[in-house]
């Protein structure tokens, strides 16, 4: 089923806490089917054989070079504002690049969402707002 992009930010954007975050909730069985159909399109094609972690890894590293292609040699600008036809390429590139992170995760049993909310949360403790809020230094260097 396609999704209108636009719908979709509008439908899916909630506000979490600070009104300044917005939080766009993917629960886990949104990621579960995901998974679960992934694994079925490989095992349709007997590509299981070739998605070890080592290759799944080499190849969603290769995808994300492709998104990086896009936007090497824009300005900040141009990067914010890429033509219709260029943002469908990335968006390609990034769903690529989400099926591999998916197939990698599977492939070490590592539950994608409940790792991302984890991480999360140390990086509220490494970047309190009072010290991090419109500051680009890493947290070892919030306070000097």
């Amino acid at each position: 089923m396609k999704i209108n992009r636009e719908e979709s930010r509008k439908n899916n954007n909630k506000v979490k806490g600070d009104s300044s975050i917005i939080w766009h909730p993917m629960s886990s069985t949104d990621l579960n089917s995901l998974k679960q159909r992934l694994r079925d399109f490989a095992q349709a094609r007997d590509w299981d054989q070739f998605h070890s972690p080592k290759n799944l890894s080499m190849a969603l590293s290769a995808e994300v070079a492709e998104i990086i292609e896009h936007f090497q040699w824009l300005t900040e600008e141009q990067s914010k504002n890429l033509p219709q036809n260029k943002l469908e390429e990335v968006e390609t590139e990034l769903a690529d690049t989400l099926i591999y992170l998916i197939r990698l995760a599977d492939k070490l049993d590592i539950d994608l969402v409940a790792a991302a909310e984890r991480k999360i949360e140390v990086n509220e403790g490494k970047y309190p707002v009072e010290k991090a809020k419109g500051n680009a230094k890493k947290y070892t260097e919030l306070d000097k």
